[in-house]
């Protein structure tokens, strides 16, 4: 009750520095527990997780920019094309666990990070990609710090609430069970392989969302988006916070 308070209080007793710092830091709090579902709920540590929100947010300006798309359909766009690459970059990975796991992660990362920085002509490279706008739901604007925040408390809120209903629910608990006895929990008859790809689609998913607030946000996006050292933020985030707690 009283971090609610808190948060929603916030911008009516801070100055507009710590209004921004306060939109990044939600926007870092999705990323975070978007790699927690897989590093702390599954036992699979990555070091590509960047690599979603960086796509995201790529394809959500490119389709502003070049395509002339309105927001209302590059969001939706960018979260299903994300989603459809980490379909096939689960495959990839999960092949794999453990430092397997974590290497083939951020192999394909890395894929995407010289993609970026190599396809001039889709992201202008090293320049990256300007020039964007925020989007303006049911006609709000959102250029103030303040609306921006609001908004990106909306999203957080409403990402930690289904994550935390996807690692309470009987999935989450047969994805610990893959945590800690993969080969008890395949004995019983349960798929193991399956439940991990679905795991790392729907943590890819989340990491997707925080792309598209960090591009509307800084309305502005460079290859380094999709770096190991974003990535490996977003790791030990999830590791301070807690690994296998949602709240940290």
């Amino acid at each position: 009750g009283v971090l609610a308070v808190l948060l929603v209080g916030m911008p009516w007793a801070a100055g507009e520095f710590y209004v921004n710092l306060s939109s990044q830091i939600l926007i870092a709090a999705i990323f975070a527990a978007s790699v927690n579902l897989l590093l702390g709920y599954g036992g699979l540590p990555t070091l590509g997780h960047a690599a979603y929100v960086g796509l995201a947010a790529y394809l959500s300006a490119w389709l502003y920019l070049k395509l002339g798309l309105a927001h209302w359909l590059t969001a939706p766009i960018a979260l299903a094309g994300t989603t459809l690459i980490a379909c096939a970059f689960g495959l990839i990975a999960l092949r794999a666990t453990g430092l397997g796991f974590l290497m083939l992660t951020l192999a394909l990362s890395q894929v995407l990070w010289g993609t970026a920085y190599r396809w001039v002509s889709v992201t202008d490279g090293d320049n990256g990609l300007r020039g964007l706008t925020r989007p303006a739901p049911f006609g709000i604007n959102l250029d103030g710090a303040t609306q921006f925040y609001y908004f990106a408390l909306i999203v957080t809120v409403a990402s930690i609430w289904l994550m935390a209903r996807f690692v309470d629910s009987p999935f989450g608990a047969a994805l610990r069970g893959t945590r800690d006895q993969p080969r008890r929990m395949s004995a019983l008859g349960h798929d193991v392989g399956m439940i991990r790809w679905v795991t790392f689609v729907y943590a890819a998913f989340w990491g997707a969302v925080s792309g598209l607030l960090f591009v509307y946000y800084h309305k502005y996006i460079h290859p380094v988006s999709l770096s190991l050292t974003n990535s490996a933020e977003g790791l030990l985030a999830a590791i301070a916070g807690g690994s296998g707690t949602l709240g940290g």
